[in-house]
């Protein structure tokens, strides 16, 4: 598990230095990437590093010996005011683009300096009463997390369920 952990971490970086590279005006279509396995490190670190806050990401480990299979996503304090609403807005956002995209996937947690936050597949897909892997582009997930993020209940809701 440590050897995968540092092998992408080691590759993680290799893409950010080659995304530095590239000009800040390319802009990145993610469902390139749909149809992506968790074991595909270069998939999930493209996937990854184009989501909101990626700038905060300090680590990815991918746990992918046993199923189901998931990952954990590390990030470093945000700064952020009315902190919870945010950060559970962020995993929202994050993971079902990661779930969208990333086929064996089955579940995500997000690790914040303060709080912990784990989303199944299945329990976003209930949320959302929709199968994520149906969705054929950016602007369709984008539209369908605005529409529940609308309601702070709905948001709340998920966290519960």
């Amino acid at each position: 598990m440590k050897r995968v952990t540092i092998y992408f971490i080691i590759l993680l970086s290799l893409v950010l230095m080659n995304g530095c590279s590239q000009s800040s005006d390319s802009e990145m279509d993610l469902f390139q990437y749909k149809g992506s396995y968790v074991g595909d490190n270069s998939a999930v670190g493209n996937i990854v590093n184009n989501l909101a806050h990626n700038e905060e990401l300090i680590q990815i480990a991918l746990e992918t010996t046993t199923e189901p299979y998931g990952m954990i996503l590390k990030y470093k304090d945000l700064n952020m005011e009315r902190e919870d609403k945010n950060l559970k807005e962020i995993v929202i956002s994050n993971s079902t683009f990661i779930f969208t995209l990333i086929e064996n996937v089955d579940w995500i947690t997000f690790q914040f300096p303060d709080e912990e936050f784990t989303v199944t597949k299945e329990k976003l897909q209930e949320w959302y009463n929709n199968k994520l892997d149906q969705l054929d582009s950016e602007q369709e997930v984008k539209k369908l997390i605005q529409e529940k993020l609308k309601s702070d209940d709905d948001v709340n809701h998920l966290f519960t369920i």
